[in-house]
């Protein structure tokens, strides 16, 4: 039996033939590296992703949380803007006592974040309650006071005198402000 393939036949399967060599050529050499290459890059990808939303997610909470403590801390956050004024502390607090006296302010330069000045304090108190009073009100003031001990009371009749130092802080003004 004699098989006759036209000479038709015969290129089509020349060419068919040598398609699907160049097709597993090309497959093998770089189809398949490549693939391997994106399987790896994908997998990478996604780890990056997967830490970009976790640090969206912290940056998240962290500014709610920042705002929940400015919003809720506002009044420190202004007194430590606020300069300190020795006339209107005088007159703020005189009626706590029935002589308050405040000697000039010094300035103590620290090389920390906050300008703090010393304040020397005499008054006369009529009691040691109003003393605590006084106290508590400049803990609800407009300045960021810490009093300084010790504390000296001494008796003179019916009046007791005191002397005690006062410290007012500020924040530094930041000069390299990006605007």
């Amino acid at each position: 039996m004699k098989i006759n393939f036209s000479r038709q036949n015969i290129y089509l399967l020349a060419i068919s033939t040598f398609l699907l060599i160049s097709v597993l050529i090309f497959s093998f050499s770089v189809l398949i590296p490549k693939g391997k290459e994106y399987r790896i890059k994908k997998a990478e990808l996604k780890k990056m992703d997967l830490k970009a939303k976790q640090l969206d997610n912290f940056s998240y909470k962290t500014m709610e949380i920042l705002q929940k403590l400015q919003s809720d801390n506002r009044h420190i956050i202004t007194a430590f803007d606020t300069d300190f004024n020795p006339q209107r502390f005088e007159k703020q607090y005189k009626n706590f006592f029935t002589s308050l006296k405040l000697s000039k302010k010094t300035r103590i330069d620290n090389d920390n974040e906050f300008s703090v000045y010393e304040v020397n304090t005499t008054s006369q108190i009529s009691s040691p309650k109003s003393f605590y009073n006084f106290l508590e009100a400049i803990n609800k003031s407009d300045w960021i006071i810490s009093v300084n001990f010790p504390i000296n009371f001494k008796r003179d009749g019916e009046t007791i005198n005191s002397h005690f130092t006062m410290k007012a802080y500020k924040n530094k003004k930041d000069l390299n402000i990006t605007k």
